[in-house]
């Protein structure tokens, strides 16, 4: 008898107890993968960053599209027209 309670004890402050008890194991484990997952993200990220760099270093055409995009610039002759939508009364301040 005094065995089995010596077994139950010594698995419980195994499970519960302890430095390092299974629950602060699951959980380390637990935040071991979302530390993992956060940096896969961040990988991906990281090589889109690098492919778009890339492209604005050599890419004549994407060096174009960022220059127009980015900076508003023309090539000579073009003329930029500018089309807005219908100006709603509420934005303008029009008091009636």
């Amino acid at each position: 008898m005094a065995g089995v309670v010596v077994v139950v004890v010594g698995l419980a402050f195994g499970v519960l107890g302890g430095e390092y008890s299974m629950i602060d194991r699951w959980k380390l484990n637990q935040q071991v993968d979302a530390e993992r997952e956060q940096v896969r993200r961040l990988q991906r990220e990281i090589d889109s960053l690098t492919a778009v760099a890339d492209a604005l270093e050599s890419d004549s055409a994407t060096i174009e599209r960022a220059a127009r995009e980015n900076l508003g610039m023309l090539r000579e002759g073009e003329m930029l027209y500018r089309v807005e939508g219908p100006v709603d009364s509420d934005s303008v301040g029009i008091v009636q």
